[in-house]
Protein backbone atom coordinates (compact mmCIF):
# COMPACT_ATOMS: atom_id res chain seq x y z
CA UNK A 1 0.00 0.00 0.00
CA UNK A 2 1.22 3.46 -1.38
CA UNK A 3 1.98 5.97 1.90
CA UNK A 4 -0.46 8.23 0.81
CA UNK A 5 -3.25 6.03 0.40
CA UNK A 6 -2.24 4.47 3.69
CA UNK A 7 -3.00 8.22 5.18
CA UNK A 8 -6.34 8.56 3.58
CA UNK A 9 -7.43 5.45 5.16
CA UNK A 10 -6.56 6.54 8.13
CA UNK A 11 -8.08 10.18 7.66
CA UNK A 12 -11.22 8.32 6.86
CA UNK A 13 -10.65 6.02 10.03
CA UNK A 14 -10.73 8.99 11.94
CA UNK A 15 -13.98 10.84 10.93
CA UNK A 16 -16.66 9.59 12.78
CA UNK A 17 -18.13 8.32 9.17
CA UNK A 18 -19.44 5.09 8.72
CA UNK A 19 -20.11 3.50 5.35
CA UNK A 20 -22.27 0.13 3.54
CA UNK A 21 -20.28 -0.86 0.57
CA UNK A 22 -21.83 -2.39 -2.07
CA UNK A 23 -19.30 -3.10 -4.78
CA UNK A 24 -19.72 -5.78 -8.36
CA UNK A 25 -17.16 -6.05 -10.91
CA UNK A 26 -14.07 -3.94 -9.42
CA UNK A 27 -12.76 -2.06 -6.67
CA UNK A 28 -11.28 -4.90 -4.79
CA UNK A 29 -8.13 -3.69 -4.04
CA UNK A 30 -9.78 -0.55 -2.14
CA UNK A 31 -11.24 -2.93 0.21
CA UNK A 32 -8.15 -4.66 1.32
CA UNK A 33 -6.94 -0.68 2.11
CA UNK A 34 -9.71 -0.21 4.16
CA UNK A 35 -9.70 -3.32 6.18
CA UNK A 36 -6.19 -3.64 6.72
CA UNK A 37 -5.62 -0.07 8.37
CA UNK A 38 -6.21 -0.32 12.13
CA UNK A 39 -9.92 1.45 12.72
CA UNK A 40 -11.94 -0.13 10.08
CA UNK A 41 -14.44 -1.12 12.31
CA UNK A 42 -15.29 2.40 13.17
CA UNK A 43 -15.76 2.98 9.24
CA UNK A 44 -17.01 0.08 7.66
CA UNK A 45 -20.20 -1.18 8.64
CA UNK A 46 -20.81 -3.82 6.05
CA UNK A 47 -19.34 -5.04 2.79
CA UNK A 48 -21.18 -7.01 0.10
CA UNK A 49 -20.10 -8.07 -3.34
CA UNK A 50 -23.31 -9.12 -5.00
CA UNK A 51 -21.74 -10.60 -8.17
CA UNK A 52 -24.31 -12.90 -9.30
CA UNK A 53 -27.46 -11.35 -11.39
CA UNK A 54 -29.34 -13.31 -8.34
CA UNK A 55 -27.41 -11.59 -5.93
CA UNK A 56 -27.94 -8.33 -7.61
CA UNK A 57 -31.67 -8.52 -8.01
CA UNK A 58 -31.90 -9.83 -4.39
CA UNK A 59 -30.06 -6.68 -2.89
CA UNK A 60 -32.04 -3.80 -5.15
CA UNK A 61 -35.15 -5.55 -5.40
CA UNK A 62 -35.28 -5.30 -8.96
CA UNK A 63 -33.29 -6.75 -11.83
CA UNK A 64 -31.29 -3.81 -13.33
CA UNK A 65 -31.42 -2.58 -16.80
CA UNK A 66 -28.10 -2.42 -17.17
CA UNK A 67 -25.63 -4.06 -14.29
CA UNK A 68 -22.60 -1.52 -14.93
CA UNK A 69 -24.89 1.30 -15.25
CA UNK A 70 -25.04 4.85 -13.90
CA UNK A 71 -28.38 3.63 -12.28
CA UNK A 72 -27.20 0.53 -10.83
CA UNK A 73 -24.39 2.37 -8.95
CA UNK A 74 -26.99 5.08 -8.11
CA UNK A 75 -29.32 2.04 -6.70
CA UNK A 76 -26.71 0.09 -4.36
CA UNK A 77 -25.58 3.38 -2.98
CA UNK A 78 -29.53 4.40 -1.73
CA UNK A 79 -29.50 0.30 -0.55
CA UNK A 80 -26.19 0.74 1.02
CA UNK A 81 -27.72 4.17 2.73
CA UNK A 82 -30.81 2.50 3.65
CA UNK A 83 -28.60 -0.33 5.21
CA UNK A 84 -26.05 2.10 6.93
CA UNK A 85 -28.84 4.30 8.52
CA UNK A 86 -30.22 1.32 10.52
CA UNK A 87 -26.22 -0.33 11.22
CA UNK A 88 -24.78 3.00 12.55
CA UNK A 89 -23.69 4.17 15.61
CA UNK A 90 -25.49 6.76 17.39
CA UNK A 91 -24.64 10.48 16.79
CA UNK A 92 -22.87 9.11 13.69
CA UNK A 93 -23.16 10.59 9.93
CA UNK A 94 -23.53 7.49 7.36
CA UNK A 95 -23.01 7.33 3.75
CA UNK A 96 -24.16 4.37 1.20
CA UNK A 97 -21.56 3.41 -1.55
CA UNK A 98 -22.47 1.51 -5.03
CA UNK A 99 -19.98 0.62 -7.42
CA UNK A 100 -20.48 -1.56 -10.34
CA UNK A 101 -17.93 -2.02 -12.73
CA UNK A 102 -16.84 -3.85 -16.19
CA UNK A 103 -13.21 -3.72 -16.67
CA UNK A 104 -10.61 -6.13 -18.48
CA UNK A 105 -11.51 -9.84 -17.75
CA UNK A 106 -10.44 -13.29 -19.64
CA UNK A 107 -12.07 -12.70 -22.54
CA UNK A 108 -11.97 -10.02 -24.74
CA UNK A 109 -15.08 -7.62 -24.41
CA UNK A 110 -17.32 -5.89 -27.14
CA UNK A 111 -18.13 -2.89 -24.65
CA UNK A 112 -15.71 -0.02 -22.89
CA UNK A 113 -14.02 -1.09 -19.79
CA UNK A 114 -15.80 1.78 -17.68
CA UNK A 115 -17.14 2.11 -13.58
CA UNK A 116 -19.06 3.91 -11.87
CA UNK A 117 -18.98 4.65 -8.24
CA UNK A 118 -21.64 6.74 -6.48
CA UNK A 119 -22.18 7.66 -2.46
CA UNK A 120 -25.59 8.29 -0.71
CA UNK A 121 -25.79 10.32 1.92
CA UNK A 122 -28.45 12.25 3.99
CA UNK A 123 -28.31 15.29 1.77
CA UNK A 124 -26.76 14.40 -1.24
CA UNK A 125 -25.91 11.90 -4.14
CA UNK A 126 -22.76 11.85 -6.25
CA UNK A 127 -21.48 9.43 -9.17
CA UNK A 128 -18.41 9.69 -11.05
CA UNK A 129 -18.07 7.62 -13.98
CA UNK A 130 -14.62 6.74 -15.93
CA UNK A 131 -14.24 4.85 -19.06
CA UNK A 132 -10.61 2.96 -19.49
CA UNK A 133 -8.16 2.88 -22.47
CA UNK A 134 -8.86 -0.48 -23.77
CA UNK A 135 -5.49 -2.49 -24.04
CA UNK A 136 -4.01 0.11 -21.58
CA UNK A 137 -3.95 -2.16 -18.37
CA UNK A 138 -4.18 -5.14 -17.06
CA UNK A 139 -6.98 -6.34 -14.76
CA UNK A 140 -5.50 -5.78 -12.15
CA UNK A 141 -4.24 -2.57 -12.99
CA UNK A 142 -7.56 -1.56 -13.65
CA UNK A 143 -8.93 -2.94 -10.64
CA UNK A 144 -6.09 -0.58 -8.16
CA UNK A 145 -7.68 2.53 -10.44
CA UNK A 146 -11.10 1.65 -10.12
CA UNK A 147 -10.12 1.08 -6.12
CA UNK A 148 -8.27 4.73 -6.38
CA UNK A 149 -11.65 6.56 -7.55
CA UNK A 150 -13.82 4.74 -4.72
CA UNK A 151 -11.55 5.95 -2.51
CA UNK A 152 -11.39 8.75 -3.47
CA UNK A 153 -15.52 8.89 -3.36
CA UNK A 154 -15.16 7.68 0.68
CA UNK A 155 -13.08 10.31 1.59
CA UNK A 156 -14.72 13.37 -0.58
CA UNK A 157 -17.71 12.06 1.23
CA UNK A 158 -16.06 12.20 4.82
CA UNK A 159 -14.98 16.00 4.09
CA UNK A 160 -11.44 14.63 3.74
CA UNK A 161 -9.15 16.53 1.29
CA UNK A 162 -7.57 13.69 -0.58
CA UNK A 163 -5.03 14.21 -3.05
CA UNK A 164 -5.38 11.12 -4.83
CA UNK A 165 -2.89 9.47 -7.82
CA UNK A 166 -4.95 7.54 -10.11
CA UNK A 167 -2.64 7.61 -12.96
CA UNK A 168 -5.66 8.24 -15.82
CA UNK A 169 -4.40 9.06 -19.36
CA UNK A 170 -6.23 12.65 -20.84
CA UNK A 171 -9.77 10.87 -22.35
CA UNK A 172 -10.15 8.85 -18.75
CA UNK A 173 -11.02 12.12 -17.24
CA UNK A 174 -13.65 10.92 -14.53
CA UNK A 175 -17.68 12.47 -15.78
CA UNK A 176 -19.13 13.57 -12.27
CA UNK A 177 -22.33 14.08 -11.05
CA UNK A 178 -23.96 15.90 -8.10
CA UNK A 179 -27.55 16.01 -6.48
CA UNK A 180 -28.06 17.81 -3.53
CA UNK A 181 -31.51 17.42 -1.51
CA UNK A 182 -32.62 20.33 0.64
CA UNK A 183 -34.80 19.25 3.58
CA UNK A 184 -38.33 19.01 1.72
CA UNK A 185 -36.82 16.14 -0.14
CA UNK A 186 -35.01 14.73 2.42
CA UNK A 187 -38.38 14.31 4.02
CA UNK A 188 -40.40 13.11 0.70
CA UNK A 189 -38.42 10.52 0.37
CA UNK A 190 -39.29 8.80 4.20
CA UNK A 191 -42.63 9.58 3.22
CA UNK A 192 -42.58 7.29 -0.39
CA UNK A 193 -40.18 4.81 1.11
CA UNK A 194 -37.52 5.48 -0.82
CA UNK A 195 -34.99 6.28 2.74
CA UNK A 196 -36.31 4.77 5.56
CA UNK A 197 -35.43 7.42 8.18
CA UNK A 198 -34.30 10.61 8.80
CA UNK A 199 -32.51 11.68 11.83
CA UNK A 200 -31.70 14.88 13.53
CA UNK A 201 -29.60 15.86 16.01
CA UNK A 202 -30.48 18.92 18.23
CA UNK A 203 -28.95 17.47 21.66
CA UNK A 204 -25.72 18.80 22.21
CA UNK A 205 -23.18 16.05 21.29
CA UNK A 206 -21.73 14.01 24.42
CA UNK A 207 -17.89 12.37 24.56
CA UNK A 208 -19.07 9.08 25.62
CA UNK A 209 -19.71 6.43 23.12
CA UNK A 210 -23.49 5.19 23.22
CA UNK A 211 -24.34 1.78 21.53
CA UNK A 212 -27.73 1.70 21.09
CA UNK A 213 -30.62 4.01 20.95
CA UNK A 214 -33.39 4.73 23.37
CA UNK A 215 -36.28 5.91 21.71
CA UNK A 216 -39.85 7.27 22.45
CA UNK A 217 -42.21 7.31 19.54
CA UNK A 218 -45.24 9.18 19.25
CA UNK A 219 -47.15 11.21 17.50
CA UNK A 220 -46.02 14.43 19.76
CA UNK A 221 -48.81 16.92 18.61
CA UNK A 222 -48.13 18.79 20.77
CA UNK A 223 -44.78 17.95 22.35
CA UNK A 224 -44.99 18.06 26.15
CA UNK A 225 -43.20 18.09 29.07
CA UNK A 226 -44.11 14.47 30.13
CA UNK A 227 -42.69 13.56 26.93
CA UNK A 228 -39.62 15.33 28.25
CA UNK A 229 -39.76 13.62 31.89
CA UNK A 230 -40.08 10.31 30.58
CA UNK A 231 -37.79 9.88 27.61
CA UNK A 232 -35.46 11.61 30.51
CA UNK A 233 -36.39 8.86 33.29
CA UNK A 234 -35.65 6.15 30.85
CA UNK A 235 -32.60 7.32 29.40
CA UNK A 236 -30.96 7.12 33.09
CA UNK A 237 -31.98 3.21 32.91
CA UNK A 238 -29.97 2.77 29.89
CA UNK A 239 -26.82 3.77 30.62
CA UNK A 240 -25.59 2.62 26.77
CA UNK A 241 -28.24 4.67 25.08
CA UNK A 242 -28.86 7.66 22.91
CA UNK A 243 -32.57 9.49 23.55
CA UNK A 244 -34.08 9.75 20.78
CA UNK A 245 -37.83 11.02 20.10
CA UNK A 246 -39.29 9.47 17.24
CA UNK A 247 -42.09 10.24 14.71
CA UNK A 248 -43.89 8.04 12.25
CA UNK A 249 -44.56 9.76 8.94
CA UNK A 250 -46.81 7.13 7.71
CA UNK A 251 -50.03 6.31 10.03
CA UNK A 252 -51.61 2.72 10.34
CA UNK A 253 -54.96 4.04 9.59
CA UNK A 254 -54.93 7.91 8.33
CA UNK A 255 -53.32 9.38 5.63
CA UNK A 256 -49.31 10.51 5.52
CA UNK A 257 -48.11 13.18 7.34
CA UNK A 258 -47.49 16.46 5.23
CA UNK A 259 -44.07 17.64 5.07
CA UNK A 260 -45.42 21.17 6.27
CA UNK A 261 -46.81 19.26 9.29
CA UNK A 262 -43.57 17.04 9.90
CA UNK A 263 -41.48 20.70 9.84
CA UNK A 264 -43.96 21.96 12.35
CA UNK A 265 -43.49 18.82 15.03
CA UNK A 266 -39.59 18.73 14.29
CA UNK A 267 -39.49 22.44 15.43
CA UNK A 268 -40.47 21.32 18.72
CA UNK A 269 -37.39 19.24 19.40
CA UNK A 270 -35.05 21.77 17.85
CA UNK A 271 -36.37 24.59 20.40
CA UNK A 272 -35.94 22.05 23.11
CA UNK A 273 -32.66 20.34 22.19
CA UNK A 274 -33.71 16.72 21.62
CA UNK A 275 -32.92 14.49 18.96
CA UNK A 276 -35.67 13.30 16.95
CA UNK A 277 -36.31 10.76 14.65
CA UNK A 278 -38.85 10.54 11.19
CA UNK A 279 -39.91 7.40 10.14
CA UNK A 280 -42.17 5.38 7.46
CA UNK A 281 -42.82 2.70 9.79
CA UNK A 282 -45.65 2.85 12.40
CA UNK A 283 -45.87 -0.27 13.90
CA UNK A 284 -43.23 -1.63 16.64
CA UNK A 285 -42.34 -5.18 14.55
CA UNK A 286 -41.00 -2.66 12.00
CA UNK A 287 -39.38 -0.31 13.89
CA UNK A 288 -37.48 -3.33 15.53
CA UNK A 289 -36.02 -3.77 12.21
CA UNK A 290 -35.26 -0.55 11.52
CA UNK A 291 -33.94 0.23 14.85
CA UNK A 292 -32.11 -3.04 16.20
CA UNK A 293 -31.13 -3.71 19.52
CA UNK A 294 -32.62 -0.44 20.75
CA UNK A 295 -35.24 0.27 23.78
CA UNK A 296 -38.64 1.94 22.92
CA UNK A 297 -39.86 3.65 25.81
CA UNK A 298 -43.82 2.76 25.54
CA UNK A 299 -46.65 2.96 27.90
CA UNK A 300 -48.86 0.71 30.02
CA UNK A 301 -51.91 0.85 27.18
CA UNK A 302 -49.05 0.36 24.40
CA UNK A 303 -47.77 -3.11 26.10
CA UNK A 304 -51.31 -4.38 26.60
CA UNK A 305 -52.01 -3.86 23.12
CA UNK A 306 -48.51 -5.42 21.79
CA UNK A 307 -49.12 -8.26 23.29
CA UNK A 308 -53.12 -9.06 22.40
CA UNK A 309 -53.99 -11.35 20.00
CA UNK A 310 -56.52 -8.95 19.06
CA UNK A 311 -54.37 -7.07 16.78
CA UNK A 312 -53.07 -9.89 15.30
CA UNK A 313 -56.18 -11.52 13.65
CA UNK A 314 -56.98 -13.09 17.22
CA UNK A 315 -53.88 -15.83 15.85
CA UNK A 316 -52.01 -16.16 19.90
CA UNK A 317 -48.87 -17.66 17.82
CA UNK A 318 -48.61 -14.98 15.59
CA UNK A 319 -48.37 -12.56 18.42
CA UNK A 320 -46.02 -14.35 20.12
CA UNK A 321 -44.16 -15.42 16.81
CA UNK A 322 -43.68 -11.33 15.57
CA UNK A 323 -42.76 -10.49 18.92
CA UNK A 324 -40.23 -13.30 19.45
CA UNK A 325 -38.73 -11.69 16.12
CA UNK A 326 -38.53 -8.20 17.78
CA UNK A 327 -36.84 -9.95 20.53
CA UNK A 328 -33.88 -11.76 18.31
CA UNK A 329 -33.07 -8.04 17.02
CA UNK A 330 -31.99 -6.91 21.00
CA UNK A 331 -35.17 -4.86 21.08
CA UNK A 332 -36.55 -4.22 24.58
CA UNK A 333 -39.59 -2.40 25.79
CA UNK A 334 -39.48 0.35 29.18
CA UNK A 335 -42.89 0.48 30.12
CA UNK A 336 -44.68 3.31 32.03
CA UNK A 337 -47.42 3.51 33.79
CA UNK A 338 -51.00 5.02 31.93
CA UNK A 339 -54.27 4.75 32.87
CA UNK A 340 -55.95 2.03 31.08
CA UNK A 341 -59.86 2.83 30.78
CA UNK A 342 -59.88 5.27 33.91
CA UNK A 343 -57.64 2.95 35.74
CA UNK A 344 -53.75 3.71 36.27
CA UNK A 345 -52.01 0.45 35.43
CA UNK A 346 -48.03 -0.82 35.43
CA UNK A 347 -45.86 -3.22 33.66
CA UNK A 348 -46.83 -5.49 36.92
CA UNK A 349 -50.94 -5.00 36.23
CA UNK A 350 -50.50 -6.84 32.74
CA UNK A 351 -50.30 -10.68 31.31
CA UNK A 352 -47.07 -10.48 29.76
CA UNK A 353 -46.51 -14.52 27.95
CA UNK A 354 -43.51 -16.04 29.75
CA UNK A 355 -41.41 -16.08 26.84
CA UNK A 356 -41.79 -12.33 25.66
CA UNK A 357 -41.14 -10.73 30.14
CA UNK A 358 -37.19 -10.79 29.46
CA UNK A 359 -38.07 -7.81 26.84
CA UNK A 360 -40.29 -5.67 29.07
CA UNK A 361 -39.13 -3.71 31.65
CA UNK A 362 -40.78 -1.51 34.07
CA UNK A 363 -40.53 2.22 34.59
CA UNK A 364 -41.53 2.41 38.52
CA UNK A 365 -44.68 4.88 39.47
CA UNK A 366 -42.15 6.28 41.76
CA UNK A 367 -39.45 7.60 38.70
CA UNK A 368 -42.63 8.83 36.89
CA UNK A 369 -46.07 9.25 37.12
CA UNK A 370 -47.60 11.62 34.91
CA UNK A 371 -51.13 11.61 33.45
CA UNK A 372 -51.36 14.60 31.15
CA UNK A 373 -52.02 13.62 27.06
CA UNK A 374 -51.22 15.53 23.96
CA UNK A 375 -54.75 14.78 23.25
CA UNK A 376 -55.88 16.58 26.56
CA UNK A 377 -53.87 19.27 25.52
CA UNK A 378 -55.38 19.62 22.01
CA UNK A 379 -58.45 19.74 23.76
CA UNK A 380 -58.02 22.24 26.04
CA UNK A 381 -56.46 24.67 23.17
CA UNK A 382 -59.86 24.13 21.21
CA UNK A 383 -57.82 21.95 18.60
Amino acid sequence: MESWVRAVVEAIHSSRSQAVIYLAGGASQALGWLLSVPGASSTVLEVVVPYSRASMAQLLGKMPLQFTSKQAAEDMALAAYNRALKLSGPGLQVMGVGFTGSLASSRPKHGDHRFYVSTWTHNCLKTSHVTLSKGLRSREEEDKVSSYFLLKAIANTCRISATIQPDIQEPEIPEESMEPFDEDQELQQVINGQVCMKIYHFAAPLEKNFSRKVILPGSFNPLHDGHLRLLEVASSMCDDGLPFFEISAINADKPPLSIAEIKRRIEQFRKAGKNVIISNQPYFYKKAELFPGSAFIIGADTAARLVNPKYYGGDYNRMLGILLECKSTGTTFLVGGRKIEGVFKVLEDLDIPKELRDMFISIPEEKFRMDISSTEIRKSQGL
